[in-house]
């Protein structure tokens, strides 16, 4: 059996891990900056001009909100086009109802801190519209140019031909995580992925 290819797009730098459910998959990034280890330098609006059915999955950890509203439809038929006919999505994003919900709650600031990252606390400015440290030092890229729920981000992925989504547990705070699958998920997926055995939602 030919190893499984993860595409992880944005991610990056292949010092930050991903999921355990990867090990032993061929890792190849994706980003818009070249770099020692990066394997395709691309901006991921453009996945459509490259070959079709190239990769088992596709893993997007908190880059979707880089792009305009418009252009999401634009980068998910993308990863639609290269992904595997088995193949999957797996994309984390802000949750933008569950910061909403934490300023009202804790009666927040939109510059208190929310919670604390390894880069240092973040606040809800920060989730909303970038991590400011990074946009100050002339980083254009941090900067968020829409913002998702989980029923907001579940329509786009249905809009761009995926057919069976789930939601997922967070793997990190004030996050959506959505598993998209371009046909019906396989058994081996689902033991792999941690999804139970109930329709997906």
């Amino acid at each position: 059996m030919s190893r499984r290819i993860v595409l992880n797009v944005g991610g990056g730098n292949k010092t930050i891990p991903l999921p355990p459910h990867y090990a032993g998959w061929e890792h190849l990034l994706l980003d818009v900056v070249a770099r020692d280890d990066v394997d395709l330098v691309c901006d991921a609006r453009d996945l459509a001009a490259f070959p079709g059915d190239a990769y088992d999955a596709i893993y997007c950890s908190h880059n979707l909100e880089h792009y305009h509203r418009h252009e999401v439809q634009q980068v998910l038929a993308g990863f639609h086009h290269v992904l595997a006919a088995d193949g999957f999505c797996e994309i984390r994003v802000p949750d933008l109802r569950s910061v909403m919900q934490a300023v009202l709650e804790k009666s927040l600031s939109l510059e208190d801190q929310l919670y604390h990252s390894p880069a240092g606390p973040i606040s809800p400015l920060d989730v909303i519209y970038g991590y400011h440290r990074e946009i100050e030092t002339g980083n254009p890229f941090y900067a968020h140019k829409t913002g998702f729920t989980a029923e907001t981000l579940t329509a786009c992925m249905q809009q761009a031909g995926f057919t069976e989504l789930w939601t997922a547990p967070p793997l990190g705070v004030h996050e959506v995580r959505i598993l998209a699958f371009k046909q019906a998920s396989g058994a081996e997926q689902r033991r792999m992925l941690g999804i139970p055995s109930q329709e997906p939602r």
